[in-house]
């Protein structure tokens, strides 16, 4: 089993990447599981034909010590196991705080062994890497860390900071900074300004996804581009790079 968190400012396209890469890895026969961490929940929303699913800390908020499994993991497309960690009530308590708390009850439940998934995404909200959002990192839950960014400049730093977060972390043998994944935004010298920052974050730019139409007319019907254009360019171009993401974790 390998384990991968995706990190990156919000509203970079994480999610967007996320979903598709586990839909790509699907189709190539792999057993995926995705675990959205961020207070929103709509990780895997795309996965799931555009719904969202009942979050950890909002069924363990219901049901206390009675939650199972099949309240909190979903099958979504490609058979993709479907799970959102969810945050706390708006206003109460610690959003990272709830990252951990699913966590735990993950693997009370003994999700990894019951699934048996190949390959695990935690996609992970960046914009503040706290002890709770820092989890799959500082935890030894994620194998490799692979951070999604744009030539802005905001969403450089959020990814100058991931990259730090992991240089700390990685120290006590933790997860690896295995490569940046640029979600491009067509700012101007965007492919030079994303390189140049990799190689000041000691790591290489695995793959650049061009802005595409595609992914919002495939996000319209709920579903990524995998499923809703199997056949289109930019389907293609995420299979590539769920081919290049392969050959880092070594599967």
């Amino acid at each position: 089993m390998k384990k991968i968190a995706i990190y990156g400012k919000g509203g970079i396209g994480k999610s967007t990447t996320t979903s598709n890469l586990s839909a790509a890895l699907a189709r190539k026969g792999f057993r995926v599981m995705q675990i959205g961490c961020d207070p929103k929940a709509d990780s895997t929303k795309n996965l799931m034909e555009g719904r969202k699913i009942p979050t950890v800390l909002d069924m363990l908020r219901e049901k206390d010590d009675q939650v199972e499994l099949e309240d909190i993991c979903f099958a979504g497309y490609g058979n993709v196991v479907c799970v959102e960690s969810g945050g706390p009530t708006p206003g109460i308590g610690c959003a990272g705080r709830g990252i951990i708390t699913a966590f735990e009850k993950l693997e009370e439940l003994d999700a990894f062994a019951v699934y048996r998934p190949d390959i695990v995404f935690y996609d992970v909200l960046g914009d503040v890497v706290c002890g709770g959002f820092a989890m799959p990192i500082r935890g030894g839950y994620a194998d490799n860390v692979f951070i999604v960014t744009s030539g802005e400049m905001m969403a450089l730093f959020a990814a100058d900071n991931i990259a730090r977060a992991i240089g700390n972390f990685g120290k006590r043998g933790y997860a690896k900074l295995s490569g940046i994944i640029q979600n491009s935004r067509n700012v101007e010298d965007e492919d030079e300004l994303v390189r140049k920052a990799a190689g000041e974050m000691h790591t290489q730019v695995l793959h650049i996804v061009p802005r595409d139409k595609t992914v919002q007319l495939a996000e319209n019907q709920g579903k990524t581009v995998i499923e809703a254009f199997p056949d289109s360019p930019m389907a293609a171009d995420y299979q590539a790079l769920a081919d290049k993401v392969l050959e880092v974790i070594g599967q």
